[in-house]
Parts: structure tokens; C-alpha cells; sequence
């Protein structure tokens, strides 16, 4: 979503920072009740792309519990989110599937093989943990292979011709995620494919997980179509289903605000910004995409146009190529948008870049900086 109208007085604010923006979040929290009030269903927040946990006492109005990949962040959702508490990773440890069997409501496992290894402790553990089993419909419309968990060779998910009555004897759900960034339509295109080959196990199952990639806030969404794959399922096999959208959450709910440090000029006018694509955005590289900035557009579109820089050697440090109405100017702040999902997680020190702040505009219009990073958090990553 592309826009421009920005009421967060960021003049006073040190910068890099991010700041996450309460009323939008509550926003997107009531589409997503909305879908479980019409449905039945469960969502759950997927906190590998937020795990913002100062804002977990406003998305459980909306949610019903979390989603994680791995232990530490089941034990940051059973801390300080509640609700319930499912897990995926691609593979446990015996040392950590004890403790996760302590924190979690649901476990998924990626292969047969690994819920035949941690069963007895899962039984051990004395609470009713409910287990189920990723699956790989062998069906995906993500582009980007490096997102596509059904390519050839996948290390995600069993095949159909992998199942057996005793090797499924004792899971209960089955879970399937082969979506990213996509509207309903291409959920509507994916089930024919998860019913046709694994109806025989779905019919053994109480619960039904569409995993994440689901759009469901984003202004074209089809909201309807959502419902009628999800009321399809949970009535033709008599299941809950669950939805883990991380980005869904959060999408447009968050903004990194950077300043303008200083200007280069090697054959076009470039800005060298304290905010880095490498360290703070990464996914600007590796998706790759472009984040919009308020006020700005196209190369060409306005009469000035930068090749904005992050401050570190990389020379391949570039987020973009940008248009302004007027000549930027050393100190000038420059506000990206989305960048509540999957930025802030996946932020790092790389060349000692300090972190960005970490902040939430309140629906008061009150700007609280939840953590500021010091040398401190850089020098003890390593030693």
C-alpha cells in the first residue's frame, strides 16, 4: 500500500528507528477478529515476522494465541503473549523437545520420522499436547524460490506417497503452508490439491492448520473467498482450522525512520542514510523489493531524484533509487514504510551498524521508545 498520509511528529526522534503505530495494528486486529467471529477459526500471530512483544497485551484482544519456529520464540509466546502456543520447526533437538513440550499447546512436525523420534517424550511430558504433521501438497504459486517451500527438492513437509495409517497413528492435525504474500485466490487454487491427496488423513484429523502467507489485511484482499475456504474445510472434515499470518499482523503497521547523513555523486546523486538495507532491511536485498518512503516516488516521477545508501562498506548497501519534490539536504529524515514485519527481526551489527530503536506511537498520539540499542549489545554478540 502506497502512502503518504504521516502524522507522526518524528522531528525530535534519534534516529535509525523503528516505530510501530498502535492505531494500525489495532486496525488490522479487528479484520483478523473479523474473520475468526464469521468463521470459527483460530489466528494466531506468527512471530517470526513480530515478535514486538511491548505490543502483545493489544493483539490478544484480537488473536488467539502464537506461532512459533523454534523454542525460543514458543517461550516468548507462552511468557508474554499467552493464549495458545503452536509450534513448527524443520527439525527438533532431543535437549530442546523437553522444554518445548513444558510451553507448547500444539507441536508440528516437518517428517514422520521426527514425530516417531520425539512421540514418547511428547507422551511423557504429561499434558495434552495435540501433534500434527507438515505436509507438501507438492503445489505453490510463490515466484521466489527462495520462499517456495514446494520446489523440487524441498527440505519442507511430507509427500502424500510418504504416509502410512501407523506412522500418522497418534497426530492429530495436519499443516500446510505454501503461501507468501498472496491473496485468497491462490488458497482457493491450493485446497483441491491438500484434499485430493491427503483426504484419507484428513478425515483422522481435529484440526486443520493453512499456515501463513495469507494477505488478509492488505486493502484488495478477498476476505469472502478466505471464508468460504475456510468454512469448506472445517465442514467437509469436521475440523478447526488455524491461520498463522506473521505479516497480516503487522502489514503497514510499522516505519523505520532514518537520517540523511551526507551525498556521493559518481555518475547520479547519492544519499548515504544512517539506516542500512543490509543491516536494518535485509529483505530489501534478499526478496529483493522496494519499501515506499513518504513523499517520495518513482526515479523521475519528482524533480530530484537519489540512490539512497546504507552507511556500511557493502558496496551492494543500496535500497533504492527514489524522487522527491525538493533537494535533500544533510539531516533531513526520511520515514519507510512496512517495516514493522520481518525488518525488525531480522536486523543485525554487521560493521558495528547500531541497531535501530524501538519504538510505539500510541493511540494518544504519545511516541514511547520501547529499546534503545548501545555498543554493549553489539560487543557481546560474539564474546
Amino acid at each position: 500500500m502506497i502512502r503518504d498520509a504521516f502524522d507522526i511528529d518524528v522531528s525530535g526522534l534519534k534516529t535509525p528507528c523503528f516505530i510501530t503505530d498502535e492505531r494500525l495494528l489495532r486496525r488490522n486486529g479487528e479484520v483478523l477478529l473479523n474473520v475468526q467471529k464469521k468463521t470459527g477459526c483460530k489466528i494466531l500471530l506468527a512471530q517470526k515476522a513480530f515478535s514486538m512483544f511491548s505490543t502483545y497485551p493489544i493483539l490478544r484482544e484480537y488473536l488467539a494465541g502464537t506461532t512459533a519456529s523454534g523454542l525460543y520464540e514458543a517461550r516468548l509466546g507462552r511468557e508474554e503473549f499467552g493464549g495458545e502456543v503452536h509450534i513448527f520447526s524443520p527439525a527438533y533437538s532431543r535437549e530442546d523437545m523437553t522444554e518445548i513440550c513444558r510451553i507448547s499447546d500444539h507441536i508440528v512436525f516437518n517428517t514422520l520420522s521426527q514425530w516417531q523420534q520425539h512421540k514418547d517424550t511428547v507422551k511423557a511430558s504429561g499434558r495434552n499436547i495435540s501433534c500434527g504433521i507438515r505436509i507438501n501438497p507438492e503445489y505453490a504459486e510463490v515466484e521466489t524460490d527462495i520462499y517456495n517451500p514446494c520446489i523440487p527438492g524441498s527440505r519442507m513437509g511430507c509427500r502424500a506417497d510418504s504416509f502410512t495409517d501407523e506412522l500418522f497413528e497418534g497426530l492429530e492435525g495436519i499443516h500446510f503452508h505454501t503461501m507468501c504474500e498472496q491473496n485468497s485466490d491462490v488458497l482457493e487454487r491450493t485446497l483441491p490439491h491438500v484434499t485430493e491427496k491427503f483426504d484419507h488423513y484428513l478425515r483422522k484429523c481435529k484440526w486443520v492448520n493453512f499456515g501463513g502467507g495469507h494477505h488478509i489485511t492488505r486493502a484488495d484482499y478477498d476476505i469472502e473467498k478466505l471464508i468460504r475456504c475456510i468454512d469448506f474445510i472445517q465442514d467437509k472434515y469436521g475440523v478447526q482450522v488455524y491461520l498463522e499470518p506473521g505479516e497480516a499482523v503487522a502489514l503497514n503497521a510499522g516505519f523505520l525512520v532514518s537520517t540523511v547523513l551526507d551525498f556521493a555523486d559518481n555518475g547520479m546523486p547519492a544519499a548515504i542514510l544512517d539506516a542500512s538495507a543490509a543491516c536494518h532491511m535485509p529483505d530489501v536485498l534478499e526478496m529483493p523489493y522496494r519499501p515506499h518512503i513518504i513523499g517520495s516516488g518513482m526515479p523521475g516521477e519528482k524533480a530530484y531524484t537519489y540512490r539512497l545508501g546504507g552507511n556500511t562498506c557493502l558496496a551492494g548497501d543500496i535500497i533504492g533509487d527514489y524522487s522527491f519534490d525538493k533537494p535533500l539536504k544533510a539531516g533531513d529524515k526520511l520515514v519507510f514504510c512496512d517495516m514493522a514485519i520481518y525488518s525488525m527481526v531480522k536486523t543485525n551489527t554487521f560493521n558495528g551498524m547500531p541497531l535501530p530503536s524501538i519504538a510505539l506511537h500510541h493511540a494518544d498520539g504519545n511516541i514511547e521508545i520501547i529499546r534503545e540499542f548501545t555498543y554493549e549489545d553489539f560487543r557481546c554478540r560474539l564474546s
